[in-house]
């Protein structure tokens, strides 16, 4: 029942993340810096914050607590992840939800899982049970269903005037798309790294009387107060290259609207780590697998949206049956890795 939950609240998870950029697409009058900038101070401050002293007694406590070595490494992972986060968003103008999402946490979702246990030693005791060989065998099949999107990625490319790719992806670019998603992925798998730095600080809070299954949340402050970090540092940067500071103050814009939709975007990036480490909690032994779990999700749910939002319109069959393939992949690959955990359970 355990790795039950866990797969559940991944799933919630999921489609927290895979349903947060929604907002941001209701925003009007203002640049991208300018709305990530904002959404980022509600996702990667007040809430980290506001649920860390609800669901973690004592929460400034614990981190005054913990060590100093472990605050910079949690830290530091998190900056690491800022630059993932940043050009995340980058993805998401260049390739629209459905692919953008596809390739960058699938590769997300192998190198967070699949790093943690090496860096730690236990690769090789790994892949030595049965539920571990299952659970490599689901990151394989992830990393085709990947391969098969970038294919139809390229099909889409193909196939479409430029009139059509900008049609509904305004900023639709494969190429330059493809090589920020790549780095994005890569990057954003230290979310995972710093989740696991920091669990002599989730540690810390059950001691302190807080749940299991909100244990993450007291870490969760300090990794993204690292991936505030670099993304303030580069969208400030950008508003004063672009002169766009002055969205803030721009009567002419929805000014109040601009920043409840930021608002709203925010919170809902924020829940999808907030039930990441709930399940998380529940994963036992194979918790590094979950990582897995939760990018696939993010993935199917962010595809359904991006197909909602039309942004394969105009595409051919061959195409469509293409990036159905791979993103049903994708999501097969959570189904490995659920047996592989349910072997390990």
């Amino acid at each position: 029942m355990a790795v039950i939950w866990g797969v559940i609240l991944h799933a919630l998870g999921g489609f927290a993340s895979g349903s947060f950029y929604l907002p941001y697409k209701r925003v009007r009058g203002w640049s991208w810096e300018s709305y990530w900038f904002i959404g980022g101070l509600f996702s990667w401050v007040a809430a980290p914050l506001i649920m860390g002293a609800i669901t973690v007694p004592d929460l400034f406590g614990v981190l005054r607590q913990s060590s100093s070595e472990t605050l910079w490494w949690t830290y530091f992972w998190g900056v690491l992840w800022g630059f993932g986060g940043l050009t995340f968003g980058l993805a998401m103008r260049y390739l629209g939800l459905s692919l953008g999402m596809a390739v960058t946490l699938g590769l997300c979702a192998v190198f967070g899982t699949l790093v943690p246990p090496i860096w730690q030693g236990e690769f090789y005791k790994l892949i030595s049970t049965t539920s571990g060989r299952v659970i490599v065998l689901g990151l394989v099949v992830c990393v085709v269903g990947i391969s098969i999107c970038g294919i139809a990625g390229i099909m889409k490319e193909k196939s479409l005037s430029d009139a059509q790719k900008k049609a509904v992806i305004t900023e639709f670019d494969l190429r330059k798309g493809l090589l920020v998603a790549i780095f994005s992925g890569v990057m954003s798998a230290c979310m995972s790294f710093g989740l696991t730095a920091g669990q002599p600080i989730a540690e810390l809070a059950i001691q302190h009387g807080t749940d299991t299954l909100y244990m993450n949340n007291a870490p969760l402050v300090i990794i993204l107060l690292g991936g505030l970090t670099t993304n303030a540092i580069w969208t400030i940067y950008l508003n004063i290259q672009n002169r766009t500071y002055s969205d803030y103050t721009n009567a002419s814009t929805p000014i109040l609207a601009n920043i409840i939709f930021c608002a709203l975007a925010g919170f809902t990036w924020y829940f999808q780590f907030f039930f990441y480490g709930m399940g998380d909690s529940k994963m036992g032994e194979y918790r590094f697998s979950g990582w897995t779990l939760h990018m696939a999700f993010i993935i199917a749910f962010s595809s359904f949206w991006g197909l909602y939002l039309h942004e394969w319109k105009g595409a051919n069959q061959p195409t469509m049956r293409t990036i159905t393939l791979g993103i049903s992949m994708v999501v097969l690959s959570t189904v490995i890795v659920g047996i592989g955990n349910y072997l390990a359970s």
